[in-house]
């Protein structure tokens, strides 16, 4: 098969049909029906302008499916700096991308943690449970996690803060990720709303995840522009020596111009690189992984 020639007919074809809502979405599932495990504490209600979503107590995990699926599952954890979840620019907008591959695609809007930091990760938690529980009925056989900036910190967390193999991803793809709380080059803002304003040294160690790889945390996929002035390089920089070291398979791509939040967006000018390049790594990595 042709692999170049369609991949440039698929992403044709979503230019032309898609519009970033829920519309195309199959399933929608609440991932406590019964309560959450934590109370992330919130007093107001949630707000969403279907854009994104803030104050997020009820997380739900939506379902994109392929028509033929290949086994590949990626869960999206949208960016937002732990203060908003912005689940179509960095959630639904891939959707159409990722189906044309033949992949299931999820957008999980994940509770927000206000200052409770366990409370995104038991999120990512329960949607590796469910998956996994439903993977027959999905087609699926490996399920990795995805996150943009501080849904990068998120994914990167879930990646090596996991208690069994059931909760474990089977790989991980990073955007402009938030990696590390070392005030010294963490997103401050990801940092206060994730651990509170004056956390522990030992907290902000704990959430350091270049501090947490181990030999079996997952292959890594990373993306970051050089000129990102919100979320410094040295996240992702930090992060891929870590997995180096470790010896866990890592790709890497930096480009020199693109700041921050660039998504799926058509104005990133290397757009057509990094999605041949990711699609490339999902076929030649993750399906033999």
């Amino acid at each position: 098969m042709n692999y170049k020639h369609l991949y440039i007919g698929c992403l044709a074809w979503a230019a032309m049909v898609f519009a970033p809502t829920l519309a195309n979405a199959q399933e929608v599932i609440h991932l406590w029906p019964n309560g959450a495990p934590t109370n992330n504490e919130f007093t107001e209600p949630m707000s969403d302008d279907g854009e994104h979503a803030s104050r997020v107590t009820d997380p739900t995990l939506t379902i994109y499916r392929p028509e033929h699926p290949n086994g590949i599952c990626v869960v999206s954890c949208p960016g937002g700096a732990y203060w908003d979840v912005w689940y179509v620019h960095e959630g639904s907008s891939l959707a159409e991308w990722y189906k044309c591959q033949g992949i299931t695609y999820c957008v999980l809007k994940y509770r927000l943690p206000n200052h409770h930091p366990s409370v995104p990760l038991e999120d990512v938690h329960e949607t590796m449970r469910y998956l996994r529980s439903h993977a027959d009925d999905l087609h699926i056989n490996k399920i990795g996690v995805q996150g943009f900036s501080a849904g990068g910190h998120l994914a990167s967390t879930a990646a090596t803060h996991y208690g069994n193999a059931v909760e474990r991803p089977d790989f991980q793809i990073l955007f402009y990720p938030v990696v590390t709380m070392d005030p010294a080059f963490t997103h401050m803002g990801s940092h206060d709303n994730l651990l509170g304003e004056k956390p522990s040294k030992e907290l902000e160690e704990l959430y350091s995840n270049e501090k947490q790889v181990t030999d079996d945390t997952p292959p890594a996929f990373i993306l970051h522009s050089s000129d990102d002035d919100c979320v410094p390089l040295r996240n992702s920089l930090a992060y891929c020596q870590a997995l180096n070291d470790h010896h866990v398979s890592v790709t890497f791509h930096v480009y020199p111009v693109g700041g921050h939040g660039w998504g799926f967006r058509d104005n990133f000018p290397y757009k057509y690189q990094w999605t041949g390049e990711l699609e490339k790594w999902l076929r030649e990595v993750v399906l033999k992984y």
